[in-house]
């Protein structure tokens, strides 16, 4: 059976809470978010949920990957040169293709070849910056 959004699931379901509502079974939303996640041979619909959004998720990033993103709000290339912990808190530094200025000061410079960062399982620090964008960006360069 082909994957479906979670878009499809969700209309699926409102459909089905309809029609069984039209025919004199009324049921909750969750019922039919559960049974709409059966017809996709899921156990649940957490499950099924799990399903498609790991599905529709970046690539996880590996030790020696080429990649690239924004650090301080730099752009950069590089490559994973160290990593550690789970995919949600993964530590990872990176040797970066070109050294970036990280300030942003006329008359101060502050040059890095290497950066290291926590990012989660999408790539993006949980730290920010003070204008609200994540400290470090990074996704596998495909």
């Amino acid at each position: 059976m082909t994957q479906p959004t979670l878009e499809t699931v969700k209309a699926q379901a409102k459909a089905l809470r309809k029609a069984l509502e039209a025919q004199g079974s009324a049921i909750s939303h969750a019922q039919a978010l559960e049974l709409v996640a059966k017809q996709y041979e899921a156990r649940d619909w957490n499950t099924l949920h799990a399903r498609i959004t790991r599905g529709n998720a970046p690539p996880e990033l590996a030790f020696g990957d080429r990649v690239e993103g924004r650090y301080l709000g730099q752009a950069f290339t590089g490559e994973i040169i160290a990593m550690s912990g789970p995919a949600d808190h993964r530590e990872v530094e990176i040797r970066l293709d070109e050294p970036v200025d990280v300030v942003t000061f006329e008359s101060f410079s502050n040059w890095r070849s290497r950066i290291r960062g926590t990012v989660d399982a999408n790539g993006r620090s949980h730290r920010k910056t003070s204008n609200g964008a994540p400290q470090l960006s990074v996704a596998k360069l495909l």
